[in-house]
């Protein structure tokens, strides 16, 4: 997939690009895997912000996708590749042969006209395939991976990741993650074979604020030029640097500092991301 440059027709083009949407076959067309999704703008249960920066952006419906992959033993036939506005990935529409229709996320390779099954063991190691990891080889390059069986991939779903599986123990799977984290996963979690595609997502440059406010982006004001009572950061005559380390607005060390709390599946982490 290419990355699109434009002439600088205005100052914003100059840096804009973005991707060929060659790939994309056809819009979204099974009213029944789309629905409309609240805005929270970054606001919880009671209304109020939890996650600044953050607002409605343009008007979108959600795609309900696929990531339990649990339709075992019914081969299913990619019919389209579609854009996702909630996600950097594409998704392909599969029609199984029973007549249900799914979305998945597209790996990197699969085009339309293809074939894909998911089933607990005993497939071919194919770009599409789901089943469950302790029947796919050892070093098969994966993604969508469950951490809890039943529960739906939660792993390597964005634009050109992957994990690799890296070997067995016990009633466990080695799997090198994309943070290049190693850790053990139950054998019983699913896996689809190969990566995601649009691997170029991460060589594209938004070119202007207002790309950012279409992906409900808002501003963000740096520290240093509030006020003290509004910011540790703030005050002081003239442009001053701030004294000591960056902080967060209430405070908490913004380089280097840990705040992952202890859980009960660090167990299963064999070495971490940061050392």
């Amino acid at each position: 997939m290419a990355v699109k440059t434009y002439k600088p027709y205005t100052p914003s083009r100059r840096w804009m690009s973005n991707l060929s949407s060659n790939d994309i076959t056809a819009k979204a067309s099974v009213r029944g895997l789309l629905k409309k999704l609240p805005v929270s703008a970054g606001r919880n249960n009671n209304g109020r912000i939890t996650s600044r920066h953050k607002e409605g952006g343009a008007k979108k419906l959600y795609r309900i996708i696929d990531f339990k992959r649990n339709k075992f033993g019914i081969e299913g036939r990619v019919s389209a590749i579609e854009y996702d506005p909630y996600r950097n990935c594409r998704i392909a529409l599969i029609n199984y042969n029973d007549g249900e229709k799914r979305y998945i996320i597209q790996p990197s390779g699969l085009k339309v006209g293809d074939s894909i099954i998911a089933a607990e063991g005993g497939l071919d190691v194919k770009v599409g395939f789901a089943m469950k990891l302790k029947n796919i080889p050892i070093g098969t390059i994966v993604h969508n991976i469950e951490l809890h069986p039943k529960a739906g991939g939660t792993i390597a779903r964005s634009a050109g990741s992957s994990a690799q599986i890296m070997g067995r123990e016990g009633k466990y799977t080695i799997l090198r993650i994309p943070s290049g984290e190693m850790r053990y996963i139950l054998d019983e979690c699913m896996a689809t074979i190969g990566s995601v595609g649009n691997e170029d997502f991460a060589n594209i440059s938004i070119g202007k604020a207002g790309r950012n406010r279409h992906r409900g982006i808002r501003p963000q004001t740096r520290g240093s030029a509030m006020n003290p009572v509004d910011h540790p950061h703030g005050g002081g005559e003239g442009k001053t640097g701030s004294s000591g380390h960056p902080v967060s607005p209430w405070g908490t060390p913004a380089k280097g500092y840990k705040t992952r709390r202890r859980k009960a599946s660090d167990r299963l982490i064999i070495s971490r991301r940061k050392k």
